[in-house]
């Protein structure tokens, strides 16, 4: 966390700085010109879709008595961001679960327990000044020349598996570690360290008590349990907004058996994540806690690549509601599905849009039986592949029956972040977009469904977003 909190110093000093020089230059002749600040733009993010800002009316234009479902639209406006073109894929989450085995399996290499060898952390600087620790991943992993201890410590992240006698990957050690700063809360006028700050009404007093602010926090303990614990405590900095969470990464390959009673699905179990015929295959099993991890890594992975102190990076994190909705029926309020008309098929053809069930007891009308390769079928307007069926989509917004009537109409977003003894139903989030169990009715773009945050289902996956940032395009006005 000092890290970002360095980064995001950095940056505004970079601003002041270049303000300040631009100030200088331009108040010649005693006028007032104004003061440039620093700028910058990101390339296009690999795999994206940059989605401009834009509004809809979000939510079912009309009753329907069949569905019980009645009119919510509601006109929201958001700005630009960058949407994953596909939904997740098996290969790029997997790259998430091999770096945490990576860097675990680096870790013992440098402890005297394990390896024993100091090369895989790096605790000094190119000058020799000490700094705090971390892996260094210049340093391979001796995969096939390891000396008897690095075997040791490589070993100790597989287990053989006790009926096929298999060695595979322990899913239980696969723990990730990570610290977010919530901007939201440590922005709030309550929260600000001067009281004076807190209370601008002058016909008040001064506030003298000290806010209490709630953070989360998390540690394996002595049983290799991870414990998530939320903290209520007084403020006394900005460190009280940094949060820790401690998330297991491997998807639940054993949903495909428990969604489904009475049913032969052991061969998905064994195959669809670890198989490399499904590597192009949308991720599934995957909580809301896992997707927002991956999301989390991924900002970082980036982060790292670049190689610099001081650069800042547009966190990769999931979509809010309404840009899922404004993205899926592509800026469209007409749109029920991210195509135009109220048909899942063509009229003539009968070609299908999405991957979905067609029919009672029939999955494979439409071509597939389960989920189908990304971007199987045709993209929406927007360039944004399977917004429709093959698998639901986590959002960040969470949900509540009232969800609609408490959000404003600019960028709106609910957020909770659920404290580990809330009452369960205050751990929902809502899920998009429907998927391929699902039938025509539920793929569609207008309407939302909700699931438990903790839950990993083989129905459920996700996409990354990121705010664009730099010079984005206006909309045109509609006449």
């Amino acid at each position: 966390m000092k890290k970002i909190i360095h980064i995001l110093l950095t940056a505004i000093a970079i601003t002041v700085v270049v303000s300040c020089a631009s100030g200088n230059r331009s108040a010649m002749g005693g006028e007032v010109t104004g003061v440039g600040g620093n700028s910058w733009s990101e390339p296009t993010p690999y795999g994206m879709v940059l989605v401009s800002r834009g509004s809809v009316k979000m939510g079912p234009a009309k009753d329907d008595s069949l569905w019980n479902l009645k009119a919510d639209a509601k006109g929201v406006s958001v700005d630009a961001f960058w949407m994953d073109e596909t939904e997740v894929t098996n290969a790029k989450y997997k790259q998430f679960v091999f770096w945490v085995r990576d860097s675990i399996i680096r870790e013992r290499l440098a402890d005297p327990a394990y390896g024993g060898n100091e090369d895989f952390i790096i605790e000094e600087d190119r000058d020799g000044n000490p700094i705090a620790p971390h892996i260094n991943w210049a340093k391979p992993i001796p995969w096939r020349n390891a000396d008897e201890d690095e075997q040791r410590a490589i070993e100790s992240m597989y287990r053989t598996n006790p009926i096929t006698g298999v060695r595979e990957l322990d899913p239980e050690q696969l723990n990730y570690r990570y610290e977010t700063y919530n901007h939201t809360e440590a922005a709030r006028r309550k929260y600000r360290m001067n009281p004076a700050r807190r209370e601008y009404n002058t016909d008040k007093p001064v506030p003298t008590d000290i806010p209490l602010i709630s953070k989360d926090t998390a540690y394996i303990n002595d049983d290799g349990e991870i414990i998530r614990e939320t903290i209520t405590r007084g403020l006394t900095g900005d460190f009280d907004f940094v949060n820790t969470y401690i998330v297991n990464v491997y998807p639940d390959t054993t949903a495909w058996i428990n969604d489904f009673d009475n049913a032969y699905n052991e061969p998905y179990v064994r195959l669809y994540f670890s198989h490399g015929g499904y590597s192009d295959y949308p991720v599934v099993g995957v909580s809301w806690e896992q997707a927002s991890a991956f999301a989390n890594w991924r900002t970082d992975f980036l982060r790292r690549s670049l190689g610099k102190e001081g650069v800042y990076v547009e966190p990769y994190r999931l979509p809010t509601e309404a840009e899922w909705e404004y993205a899926a029926r592509a800026g469209k309020s007409e749109n029920m599905y991210p195509w135009d008309g109220d048909l899942p098929m063509t009229e003539e053809e009968g070609c299908f849009y999405a991957n979905f069930k067609p029919q009672e007891g029939n999955f494979v009308q439409d071509g597939q039986l389960i989920t189908s390769k990304v971007g199987t079928y045709a993209p929406n307007d927007f360039g944004l592949y399977d917004m429709a069926g093959n698998v639901s989509e986590w959002t960040s917004t969470a949900y509540t029956e009232s969800v609609s009537k408490l959000t404003g109409d600019l960028n709106p977003e609910y957020r909770y972040d659920a404290a580990q003894e809330d009452p369960y139903r205050m751990k929902r989030k809502i899920v998009r977009g429907g998927s391929w169990k699902d039938v025509a009715h539920n793929v569609r773009s207008d309407i939302r469904m909700w699931e438990y945050q903790n839950e990993q289902r083989s129905y459920i996956g996700f996409r990354c977003v990121r705010s664009q940032i730099g010079f984005a395009k206006g909309t045109k006005v509609k006449k």
